[in-house]
């Protein structure tokens, strides 16, 4: 199995904090900037629902989408 990963891409979230709401095992954490960030990756079941509800399409669970996004 490979490595968990997951990556929210700041310039597209608006803030909505569904993330944060949503997540089963609480991943995630409002940060001092007022973004959602990953407190945790290890409490992360993989379970895809930040991926599904994101209405921003800002969180990225492949490192590949990352570097293919950053090279733009």
């Amino acid at each position: 199995m490979s490595e968990k990963y997951l990556y929210i891409k700041k310039n597209w979230c608006k803030r909505c904090y569904i993330c944060v709401e949503f997540c089963p095992k609480k991943v995630y954490v409002i940060g001092s900037d007022g973004y959602p960030e990953i407190e945790d990756i290890n409490k992360c079941v993989e379970c895809r629902l930040c991926l599904a509800l994101c209405p921003d399409y800002a969180i990225i669970s492949d490192p590949e989408i990352k570097k293919e996004l950053e090279a733009r």
